[in-house]
């Protein structure tokens, strides 16, 4: 199937064009046709925005370096009709708007020459922010001891909710001990949000 759509987009000039004449030629059904484009364009746009956030992440890296700063990550997004490319950066007590604008203004001038992304897009150069939830390895090995917030798709020992010490993880697993002292293991896939909690 895929193959097949790989080969449509070379070929025609509209999704209707695709779907009467593939339909016909290879035996599917429009309807697997169509759901075979979806799939394509939906592997399309990830490798396009893990592309971007990795060509980014090569460019601002000398300048988070240069200015002892840390590189929380990298991503690259649609909201509503506009692009967002966001860079998150830290340091010890903090990064501050001064930071923000000297990384923002340095790596502004090296995409302008770069030039690799075809949207228009707007680029901010921010902290992670309280809420941001822990996505990468490095988000859960800077967590480690820290209280997180764990919610979860369906219960869990009888909640779905978790506030705990974050001790351990793995590609798998996510450990926390909870005020009680106990500690509860929670498989990731289970795992709606994990982020650091916000304590008063």
């Amino acid at each position: 199937m895929l193959i097949f759509v790989l080969e449509l987009f070379d070929n025609y000039d509209t999704i209707s064009e695709i779907v009467i004449d593939y339909s016909m030629r290879v035996g599917l059904g429009p309807l697997s046709i169509v759901v075979g484009i979806i799939f394509y364009r939906k592997v399309v746009v990830f490798t396009k925005r893990a592309d971007i956030e990795a060509k980014t992440e090569a460019l601002v890296m000398p300048i988070i370096e240069e200015n002892n700063l840390e590189l929380v990550d990298v991503e690259y997004v649609k909201e509503g009709s506009d692009y967002y490319l966001r860079v998150y950066a830290d340091k010890e007590g903090g990064i501050t708007i001064g930071d923000c604008e000297i990384v923002n203004r340095a790596l502004g001038d090296l995409l302008d020459q770069d030039d690799y992304i075809g949207d228009a897009y707007i680029l901010e150069v921010s902290s992670p922010g309280l809420t941001r939830p822990l996505k990468k390895e490095k988000d859960f090995k800077r967590s480690i001891g820290k209280v997180v917030e764990i919610k979860t798709f369906a219960k869990v020992n009888g909640a779905k909710e978790f506030e705990g010490v974050l001790k351990a993880y793995d590609e798998n697993t996510v450990t926390i001990e909870l005020e009680d002292e106990t500690e509860i293991t929670i498989t990731r896939k289970d795992i709606s949000m994990i982020r650091l909690a916000f304590i008063y």
